[in-house]
């Protein structure tokens, strides 16, 4: 006999009630960054060792808005939506780790359950929330792709607003932005089940097995953020405003690399 199957939980017999298929992953979205400049000091303290501030810029942000369409190799999930389409929006930082500079995703929030499934394997802080970014479109009164075209994006989580922005494109442009260009290094954590320390703890590095998209664009964002209960984001405070950019972009994830396991210091409570 062979027992249950499946690449997440729930694993049945058929492996079909798994929440997540195996990778690779594939994605088309609509990408919304603003990024700008905050104290330096409040980065540092959503590092945990061995990660270190980055040598330049270190005190960039990016806040990301991501509407997407996601699938498993067979792409089954595009004729399905449901199971395919999600938003999300997150925070990145970058950081150095020996000698090298890689960006961190330090908070993100996803309105998919599959969706913060995917982050726990990938080492994302994803939680439940709700976004909203405003969809181009050629016809009626959606916004085009081109100069002076205006955007707007909202997150908000547990019934509270975290922030809100509007982009306006200004011109294209040969980057979208520099701060969530480079390799991720993230931590894989989980708790032992008695409480004592953890019971996986990895640093890992992973990015784009490929990667296509279209015309990048820059322009300027008027972005806020606001403080909530149960969430931390404004504490990355606006220091300074760097750009903004918008771009659709193709993606497919296939895993990663663990760069060190045991050393990150970090509680389990």
């Amino acid at each position: 006999m062979t027992g249950p199957r499946g690449f997440f939980h729930p694993k049945t017999a058929s492996g079909a009630s798994s929440l997540i298929p195996s990778p690779p992953w594939r994605y088309s979205g609509d990408l919304l960054t603003v990024e700008y400049r905050t104290d330096p000091s409040r980065v540092r303290e959503l590092l945990p060792e061995p990660l270190e501030l980055a040598d330049e810029d270190p005190g960039a942000v990016a806040l990301i808005w991501a509407d997407w369409q996601s699938c498993s190799q067979s792409g089954d999930e595009l004729l399905d939506p449901v199971r395919g389409q999600y938003k999300e929006a997150f925070a990145v930082v970058r950081c150095k780790y020996r000698g090298e500079t890689y960006s961190r995703c330090v908070y993100i929030w996803v309105d998919k359950d599959f969706a913060i499934a995917r982050g726990l394997h990938q080492g994302y802080p994803k939680k439940l929330g709700s976004i909203h970014q405003t969809r181009p479109h050629p016809y009626g009164p959606a916004p085009r792709i081109e100069a002076g075209a205006r955007f707007g994006a909202t997150l908000a989580a547990a019934d509270r607003r975290l922030a809100q922005a509007v982009v306006t494109l200004r011109e294209p442009s040969s980057t979208n932005g520099f701060v969530n260009g480079h390799p991720m290094a993230h931590h894989r954590w989980l708790p032992s089940i008695d409480g004592k320390g953890l019971a996986l703890d990895e640093l890992i590095s992973s990015g784009a097995a490929s990667f296509e998209g279209g015309q990048a664009w820059v322009g300027d964002a008027e972005l806020e953020l606001f403080s909530a209960p149960t969430e931390e984001l404004a504490r990355l405070e606006i220091r300074e405003p760097i750009a903004a950019y918008y771009r659709q972009v193709g993606v497919v994830w296939d895993g990663g690399q663990l760069l060190e396991s045991g050393t990150s210091g970090a509680s389990a409570g």
